[in-house]
């Protein structure tokens, strides 16, 4: 079963409140994960974004979900890899939108796209979308763009980067970002424009070897094409 439709399944499945007959964990590993778990989330409360303390609790949540069942008992825990991966998946999904509630987040809704990039277009897009809206710096957009790239949907983080690309305020490295989409995309023409838009960047001598290196890139995909 797919990612987000068990997601959606696991959701709309009712909890009982009773505990009669649920096994009690027992094992001391896990009482150093809370403390590491509660320190992680410590750090994340003060900077939703910060990536390393995201994926090391991502690494916690991600173990424990293929370790053990929903009521913690390694007993109940999912018995082959497919099903130990789809629960780790989850457990990082359920993570993500939690920490994405935090306004300043972007990091958790990139973590969140990720997972549902395969499976859900249009929810990817929208967590990726505001992911860029809310960070100023353009590390969230440029995040976007290598993700949509990995996936195989050039396209698709072109129309993300022209709606949210800011060449005078962001890191210019989003420029290789688009660069790389519109050749992917089959477009030489606009990358071309995306190189010219470096102009607008206040440090031209900090972007000069970016520049000259997206110059040569563009060069040979127009080569490429014939007639040209």
């Amino acid at each position: 079963m797919a990612l987000l439709p068990r997601l959606r399944q696991l959701m709309r499945r009712p909890s009982s409140a009773s505990r009669v007959g649920a096994r009690r964990p027992t094992s001391t590993a896990r009482r150093g994960d809370t403390l590491h778990e509660d320190a992680l989330r410590s750090m994340l409360s003060d900077d939703p974004n910060n990536v390393r303390a995201f994926a090391a609790l991502a690494e916690i949540v991600r173990r424990r979900a293929s370790e053990t069942g929903p009521d913690g008992d390694p007993l109940t825990a999912p018995q082959d890899e497919v099903a130990r991966q789809r629960a780790a998946d989850l457990a990082v999904w359920s993570l993500g939108e939690e920490l994405a509630g935090n306004p300043r987040a972007w990091y958790p809704l990139i973590e969140v796209a990720r997972l549902s990039v395969r499976d859900d277009h249009e929810g990817t897009l929208r967590r990726l979308t505001t992911a860029a809206e809310r960070d100023p710096s353009g590390a969230a957009l440029l995040e976007a763009l290598a993700l949509l790239r990995e996936a195989g949907k050039p396209v698709d983080a072109l129309g993300l980067g022209v709606g949210h690309w800011r060449p005078r305020e962001h890191e210019p490295e989003v420029a290789r970002q688009l660069v790389q989409a519109a050749i992917e995309a089959d477009r030489p023409l606009e990358a071309k424009q995306y190189v010219a838009n470096l102009d607008l960047y206040p440090d031209q001598a900090a972007v000069a070897p970016l520049r000259a290196e997206l110059e040569q890139i563009v060069a040979q995909a127009r080569q490429a094409i014939p007639g040209t």
